[in-house]
């Protein structure tokens, strides 16, 4: 297991970002997608709506994966 985080491109309501995320994290969130049968951009974005400002995006990925796993 790595720790260091992988650098992924995103593209959120028509707009580019890059999102840093352990692979652990990026596999999870991938995973999530696709059992939810919606491509990882759109899940990408609701965690983004849905996040307060002063949070990062890729934390709040972090917290949404660990949310959905432990239900």
């Amino acid at each position: 297991m790595s720790g260091r985080p992988e650098k992924h491109s995103l593209t959120l309501h028509g707009h580019r970002t890059s999102v840093s995320l352990e692979a652990e994290f990026w596999r999870a969130f991938r995973d999530i997608a696709a059992a939810r049968g919606q491509p990882v951009n759109a899940l990408a974005a609701e965690v983004d709506d849905g996040r307060e400002p002063d949070v990062g995006l890729a934390s709040a990925i972090r917290v949404f994966v660990l949310r959905h796993y432990r239900g």
